[in-house]
Parts: structure tokens; sequence; C-alpha cells
């Protein structure tokens, strides 16, 4: 069964300016939380899908690097020394040991999943545990993004309706977007990524339709046009660039915006954040 978007990582610096930046682009961002691996993140939450603002807070606690093994704070740590932005992609799980095994079978993973739990906080302050199972897959095309999948042991204590109602009207997410050089040579990994044989090609792109979200791959000149910002160098392999945010109301979206300070640009009927301003990442709002 095709795996839908679950979350992407944004990978910033500073961790309170990110908040900040999030609420003024009108989002309702939640609590700081701590890793035992030396990074901190702020969770924003839509419906079945979640932007994990995520930087390195306490560096002494990052485990050295060991084969076949993913190391969130060491790869943040070294995404980070080179740039801010979209770092991670990851799609919802159903079984962690079940798609790692699926990922082996196709060639694009090789560890063994990761489980691990921490705490987490209602919107009244209480604490409650989360839990997470990990299988990662590996695009070598794509050096500078991480991709894994994600189950959630204990949903009840990570979703909350209270956390999903945002000032600028988003109401779920319509996709990620990467940048390749020849986004072609990126169709049989997010097929097996996703578990989605039907793949749209046209002479721009590829695009992967989940459950949740699409995922398109586009050539940088494409992606100049459509959005009217300048890609990511793609000179190393492909991008993770840009959040397409589904909204219910654009005229309280710009309000929000403008509210925040926030500089936007009209294109092809949709709201865009540059990413020179948004730490990295293309921030899109398009109508629902």
């Amino acid at each position: 069964m095709a795996r839908g978007l679950d979350h992407v990582v944004h990978a910033v610096r500073d961790l309170d300016a990110a908040a900040d930046l999030y609420r003024r682009l009108g989002f309702t961002v939640g609590a700081r939380n701590r890793h035992p691996w030396g990074t901190d993140n702020h969770i924003v939450q839509l419906p079945g899908f979640f932007v994990e603002l995520l930087s390195v807070a306490e560096p002494a606690k990052i485990p050295p690097p060991q084969p076949q093994v993913f190391s969130f704070g060491d790869f943040t740590r070294a995404f980070l020394a080179r740039r801010e932005g979209l770092a991670m992609l990851v799609l919802e799980s159903r079984d962690a040991d079940k798609d790692a095994a699926a990922f082996r079978a196709a060639g694009i993973g090789e560890g063994a999943p990761f489980h691990f739990e921490r705490e987490g906080r209602r919107p009244d302050g209480s604490n409650v545990r989360v839990g997470f199972s990990l299988a990662f897959a590996t695009d070598p095309q794509a050096p500078d993004a991480a991709f894994f999948v994600c189950r959630q042991h204990h949903p009840e204590n990570f979703w909350n309706p209270a956390f999903q109602t945002h000032a600028n009207t988003a109401s779920g997410i319509a996709g990620v977007v990467l940048v390749a050089e020849n986004p072609t040579d990126h169709h049989i990994f997010f097929s097996a990524f996703a578990d989605e044989r039907e793949l749209s090609a046209t002479s721009t792109g590829i695009t992967v339709t989940t459950p949740r979200g699409t995922i398109q791959v586009m050539e940088p000149s494409a992606f100049r046009i459509r959005y009217g910002v300048e890609p990511p160098d793609v000179s190393a392999g492909a991008r993770l660039a840009g959040l397409r945010f589904l909204v219910r109301d654009r005229v309280a979206t710009g309000a929000a915006l403008a509210a925040g300070g926030i500089k936007s640009a009209e294109r092809m009927g949709r709201i865009v954040i540059d990413p020179t301003f948004a730490m990295g990442a293309m921030v899109v709002f398009e109508s629902q």
C-alpha cells in the first residue's frame, strides 16, 4: 500500500528564530522538545502531517557515526554546517520492520529499524509519552537529504486538534518539492520509497501521488518558472526545496502573513515565500 507524507524536517541553526518564523507565517507552534542525541525540536501539526523544526542543541551528546546506523544529530550537524533548509522527508509506516525489509529488497536501504520514545506535552502542559519506529532509505543521488518512514506507537498522545488550528487557515499538506538536474534519475527510488508504481512524468519532472500529498521532483528551470524563486544548488545531487500547504481562506492567509511581517509573492494562483526569507525552505500556500 502506498505511503503518504508523514512529516518533513526543517533544519535550522537558531531554533527559537525558526519557531518565531513559523508563528509569523500564521502557524501554531508546539513546545520545545529535547532528544537524547543532542537535537531539540518544535512541531507544527496539520491533520496527519507535521513539520519538525530541528536544531543541534547539545553537540557533545551527538554519538559518533556507526556503519549502517543513521545518526540524526550527526546528519543535522553536517547539514547545518553547509546550509539551513529542508533536510529530511518522512513517509508514514504501518510496520517499520516490513518497510525495512522492503527497502532492502528494492536496494534502497540496508540498516535495521530504529525505535525511540520521548516525552511530549499537551496544550495544558501535562506530559505524555510518544514513541516511533523508523526505517531508512537512501538515494545516492540525493546525498544532502535523508529519507525514512515513521510509525507512531502512541498516536493518541501526539496528534491534537488544538495544535492543528492555524491563523493562516492551513488545513493540510499539498505536497513537497525537490529539485534535481535529471528528475527521471530518481524515478526508481521514489517509486520504491513511496510504494507507488504509477508515477507521472513530464518534460519538467516527475510526480508521485501519495495518499497524503504529492512528491514532485522538478528541473531547476521548471522550479524557477513555476514558483518565481531561485532553485537550490543541485550540483551535488537532488535537494528538498519546498513545502506546499493547503489553506481554506487565502484572504485570511494573506492577513496572517501581513500581521507577521512576512514578505510574499503571488505566483500562478499561489502565495510563495522565498527560501532566502524562510530559513532555506520555500513555503507555498494554495487554495484547498
